[in-house]
């Protein structure tokens, strides 16, 4: 059997979907399914998982219990539930769901050597002062800006501390994931989703205006990487199983938010309307505005599959997924 935690969230039940694909269908679910009916957007959690092969799905709080239980049956564990809610400051959640909760499941799977990838997330480098290097030297000097980036690096930095460990095991930074499944993410939804909503609405795109001198007005640059390739290098260390450790997951190539407007626009057929306006006070303060994922770690294992460019990203999701209604992968 194959877990995935988060499953019926977006990169949760996209890499269901892809297991799927590859004739994997002995897929064991694991997420809120107690507390989904009462969260908001919950049909469409429902809905990510409606057209996908799994022989389980076992609520959060009872995944421990279950996978002790049945751990002689388990072949590989992907850890991708966690709250991102990056607007969320109260500590005390993600030492919960975050930090703690997967302390536990790295404990389980190191006592029954059961491989595991977790994620982590490239908010753990913070405003970028330490650069963006996955080398494991770098982890506990960095300096995230939120407590949801803090809990993400108090953990990879727990991990790397570590003397027991699973058979395999590997933390993956994801930058700026994209792509469907993500409709029920609301405000936390990548800028590509609320571009073509908002475009769609009224012909016009708004961008955070720049409150800093050195970044033009949408000129702030993120590495803004496709679900389809996030689950593609999820499968590889599946099957991989050596080389352990810390990756980033990103194109590798930062990219303007105007660009991902005009990108946008194009796969609409649209001429490109945009518009600017102040960031939100509550995060002003706290705004990632470089992010770009060195990838050499990951390619000198082996992993050589391309990437989709940020224009073939906004493309394949805007014309297969977002026009139309919404389709799922």
């Amino acid at each position: 059997m194959i877990v995935v935690t988060g499953a019926s969230g977006f990169i949760g039940s996209c890499l269901v979907a892809r297991l799927n694909q590859d004739r994997f269908y002995d897929v064991v679910a694991v997420d809120d399914f107690k507390g989904l009916s009462q969260h908001p957007g919950h049909e469409r959690t429902g809905i990510n998982l409606a057209d996908k092969r799994v022989i389980a799905q076992v609520d959060r709080t009872d995944f421990a219990e279950w996978l002790r239980r049945n751990e002689d049956q388990v072949q590989f564990v992907f850890h991708l539930g966690a709250r991102t809610d990056t607007t969320e400051f109260d500590r005390a959640i993600f030492d919960e769901l975050n930090l703690n909760y997967s302390k536990e499941i790295w404990q389980i799977c190191s006592e029954f050597a059961i491989p595991l990838v977790y994620a982590s997330s490239a908010a753990t480098y913070g405003s970028g002062e330490q650069g963006y290097t996955d080398d494991h030297a770098l982890i506990p000097k960095l300096q995230p800006l939120n407590p949801y980036g803090e809990s993400k690096n108090d953990f990879d930095c727990w991990v790397l501390e570590q003397t027991s460990a699973p058979f395999f095991w590997a933390g993956l930074k994801f930058f700026n994931v994209y792509g469907p499944n993500e409709y029920h993410k609301g405000r936390m939804a990548s800028v590509i989703f609320h571009a073509h909503k908002q475009i769609s609405a009224s012909g016009v795109m708004k961008l955070f205006r720049s409150h800093r001198p050195d970044f033009a007005d949408g000129g702030q640059m993120r590495d803004f990487v496709y679900v389809k390739d996030v689950v593609e290098v999820c499968l590889f260390l599946m099957h991989h199983r050596k080389n352990a450790g810390i990756y980033n997951l990103g194109s590798g190539t930062a990219r303007s938010f105007n660009d991902l407007a005009l990108a946008t626009f194009k796969a609409m057929n649209m001429e490109p309307a945009i518009s600017y306006i102040d960031t939100p006070e509550d995060i002003r303060e706290k705004y990632q505005y470089f992010t770009e994922a060195t990838m050499g770690k990951l390619k000198d294992i082996g992993y050589s599959h391309p990437f989709y460019s940020l224009e073939q990203g906004v493309d394949d999701y805007v014309k297969t997924y977002l026009q139309g209604g919404y389709s799922y992968f």
